[in-house]
């Protein structure tokens, strides 16, 4: 599922031609304390055929401090029903290693950014994921927690005078903290990292 989305926002760069710019400065007349965003991983809701749907929900408000000190708060809701350690590769999503289920989770998320140089910027997110374990048979079967510890190195570029943003990234997320997973989900996990290394792709409108 993720491939498919890089894909499509690989073919949306390579085609865009809006002007663009990646300076943040209060003296600016663009200058925008706050934004409300999401991910372009959202596209994935959107791909046909696909066996396992992400059902991907994201929403991001953000609040500069100052032109280099972003804080944020993200809401995220999905399903998965792999082993988030996979990495890329032959073995990504693919039969015969998913769990004998899925699970859903809810996610509130905190997050801060500091911008470096111009657009470059580096952030984390400590992402509290509330996850719903679900059987083959579609019924529950528990409740568990993880807490991912996210980190993104990436740019943002400023489109129409600062309204929108886009910020391209490279990340890796690593979880310390999970608990009252079903053993069945455990027995499959047990095979994988406790981290993944994933592009970001956030964008937003400033306000």
């Amino acid at each position: 599922m993720q491939k498919k989305i890089l894909w499509i926002v690989l073919v949306i760069l390579m085609t865009g031609t809006v002007c663009l710019k990646a300076q943040n400065n209060e003296a600016d007349s663009t200058y925008k304390k706050w934004y409300i965003g999401s991910t372009l991983f959202l596209l994935g809701n959107f791909i046909p055929n696909d066996p396992n749907p992400p059902k991907y929900f994201q929403i991001n408000i953000g609040y500069r401090i100052t032109p280099k000190d972003v804080v944020s708060f993200e809401f995220k809701k999905s399903i998965y029903s792999w082993p988030l350690g996979i990495p890329f590769g032959p073995d990504f999503d693919a039969d015969g290693l998913n769990y004998p289920g899925h699970a859903r989770i809810l996610a509130p998320t905190l997050g801060y950014q500091r911008f470096w140089w111009k657009g470059v910027y580096t952030s984390v997110y400590a992402l509290n994921a509330f996850e719903k374990y679900v059987g083959e048979d579609d019924k529950k079967i528990g409740n568990g927690y993880t807490l991912y510890l996210n980190g993104h190195f990436g740019y943002q570029f400023r489109f129409f005078k600062n309204r929108f943003f886009f910020e391209p990234a490279i990340g890796i997320s690593y979880w310390p903290i999970r608990s009252n997973v079903p053993d069945s989900f455990k027995e499959v996990e047990k095979s994988w990292p406790h981290y993944f290394i994933q592009p970001g792709l956030h964008f937003g409108f400033n306000f």
